[in-house]
């Protein structure tokens, strides 16, 4: 008899990659381009996960909504500017273990996995191909084409895509909008504790790990799959 289907989400920034450099120096231009004053690293990864747009109206309240575009756009010529320069695998690193556990967990006929990013397509496309992870993936969700995370649209549609219900569900994010998001749909928040925000930030998280190695056997656990 064949177990159930399962859905494991990853977030990606702080998640899957360490990306920091790139978005710190991308943010610096974005400020650069409407003259505003540069926030210190630790605003700016406290906001990664969201949404761009979203993202420039807590970095930069008091800007007009005109300038937050102008941002916006800046950011993401950056980016995509500082990607092409140095390539995926040098500008946004693998954490170590993410690949290995990627590969055993598709591995698993049941296990089907997915993401939830703030990233854009294009963004997300390029990283998955940059470090050859195509095919692994049965539903990525990004900022394209839903409100920004803490709100569970990104989690329904995934789940919707992989036939799975959210009690075998799972989302796997560093951020308090990854646990946020994972609550609001009802499904399990795992936190993980490399990422861009601290543990005691991640209070809507169901578990908390600490690296990739400990994540199958807390799947496990979670769904009861001998192991």
């Amino acid at each position: 008899m064949s177990r159930p289907l399962r859905l494991v989400i990853f977030d990606v920034d702080g998640t899957l990659v360490d990306s920091q450099g790139d978005i710190v120096a991308a943010m610096t231009a974005a400020f650069a381009a409407v003259d505003a004053p540069v926030p210190s690293r630790s605003e700016v990864l406290s906001i990664v996960g969201l949404s761009l747009d979203v993202a420039m109206t807590f970095l930069a309240p008091t800007r007009s909504a005109g300038d937050h575009l102008r941002m916006v756009e800046a950011y993401k010529d950056a980016y995509m500017a500082l990607r092409a320069e140095a390539g995926v695998a040098q500008s946004s690193p693998l954490y170590p273990g993410a690949l290995d556990t990627l590969r055993q967990l598709h591995a698993e006929p049941e296990v089907l996995l997915g993401v939830a990013t703030g990233k854009s397509k294009r963004g997300l496309d390029k990283l998955i191909a940059g470090h050859g992870l195509e095919g692994l993936f049965v539903t990525q969700q990004v900022a394209d084409f839903h409100p920004s995370k803490p709100h569970p649209s990104m989690i329904h549609q995934a789940m919707a895509d992989a036939g799975v219900e959210p009690e075998a569900t799972v989302m796997i994010g560093d951020t308090s909008f990854d646990m946020d998001m994972a609550a609001a749909a009802g499904v399990t928040g795992i936190g993980v504790k490399w990422g861009y925000h601290s543990a005691d930030k991640l209070v809507a998280a169901t578990h908390l790990v600490d690296d990739y190695a400990a994540l199958p056997t807390l799947l496990e656990q979670i769904w009861s799959i001998p192991a």
